[in-house]
Order: C-alpha cells, then sequence, then structure tokens
C-alpha cells in the first residue's frame, strides 16, 4: 500500500500495469521488463496479469454490472466461468444488481463492480488508485475488506495508492513517496 502526496502516483501505478511506458528505466514484473514486450504482448500482460481499481469506476455506462465484470475476458477472447462470475457477484454483495447498468447503482456498488472486473481474470497484481476516495466510510470499510480478501484468499498482490493512514494502516507494507520521491 503506497500513500502519496504530490506528483507520481498515477504515473506509478500506470507504469506498473504496462499503461504508460517509461522514458528511462525498466519495470520487472515476476523477472520480465514489460516494456520490452512489443504492444500486442504488453496487452495481453494488462489483460492477464493486472486488475486495475480506479477513483472514478470507469465503468462502460451501456453495460450492465455482469457485462461490466467480464468485459475483461470478453476482450480477450475467453469464455466466462458462470461459476465463478456467480460466486464473485456474490462476493461482492450485487446480487441483485447484476443487470443494472452503472448509473442505477450508487457510488459502493459501483466501485464494487470496478472491483470485479479486476478479479475476474484472476491476477496477479490488482492495482488500486485511491479507490474508496469517492466513498462514504461504510463503503469504503467494506471495499478495503474486499481487496484484503483478494490478497489473503487469492493471493493477488494489491498495490493502493491513498491518502487516507487510516486504511493505509491495515496493509503489510506501507510506502510513501513525496513529489516523486520515496521518503
Amino acid at each position: 500500500m503506497l500513500e502519496l502526496h504530490g506528483s507520481g502516483k498515477s504515473t506509478l501505478l500506470h507504469l506498473i500495469g504496462g499503461v504508460d511506458r517509461p522514458t528511462s528505466g525498466k519495470v520487472f514484473i515476476d523477472g520480465k521488463d514489460i516494456y520490452r514486450f512489443n504492444d500486442d504482448e504488453l496487452a495481453i500482460f494488462r489483460r492477464r496479469q493486472v486488475g486495475l481499481i480506479y477513483q472514478f469506476y470507469n465503468l462502460i455506462p451501456i453495460l450492465n454490472v455482469e457485462e461490466n465484470i467480464t468485459l475483461p475476458l470478453n476482450l480477450d477472447n475467453r469464455e466466462v466461468n458462470k461459476q465463478k462470475l456467480n460466486d464473485l457477484i456474490k462476493l461482492l454483495g450485487l446480487e441483485q444488481r447484476r443487470k443494472h447498468l452503472p448509473n442505477e447503482l450508487s457510488g459502493g456498488q459501483q466501485q464494487r463492480t470496478s472491483i470485479g472486473r479486476s478479479m475476474i481474470t484472476n491476477p496477479a497484481i490488482i492495482l488500486a488508485d485511491e479507490p474508496t476516495g469517492n466513498l462514504d466510510s461504510k463503503a469504503s470499510t467494506e471495499i478495503v475488506e474486499l481487496l484484503r480478501k483478494s490478497n489473503r484468499e487469492y493471493n493477488q498482490t494489491i498495490i493502493m495508492i491513498t491518502h487516507n493512514m487510516d486504511i493505509a494502516k491495515i496493509a503489510d507494507r506501507i510506502i510513501k513517496i513525496e513529489d516523486g520521491k520515496i521518503i
């Protein structure tokens, strides 16, 4: 978990996640410099190895909860395991909302949908950029618990950026970055 003040947080996540290319240096994940991949290999890496959770959810407005969650599988031409999808939707507490569009959901439900989308492919890494920033305290606690469960039960690495020290304190490790530098 990272607590960042100032510049660099989104850039850091985008570099780790293969979204942005570094102007210098290397990014190694699982012993591989991901920026040695060509564009197609990098896209596959992102779809299969990284789950991204954004503060503003980034859901597709014309897709319902189920479709938003399964989007990474569909983009990768992979079959959806219906039992896994049902289990995930239940874990997320979205059973009664699975056919609802994002504009029909609360902020917490939208964020849980975003988390479901990040988890459906069983990625090794989940990158969370202020995932509780727009939520009330109850929804924030639920989101943090979901991420903890993802880490503990599914052995996923969670890298979370937050300014909230109460949330940061639950992490196994806290790295503070200020003005683009580890302090």
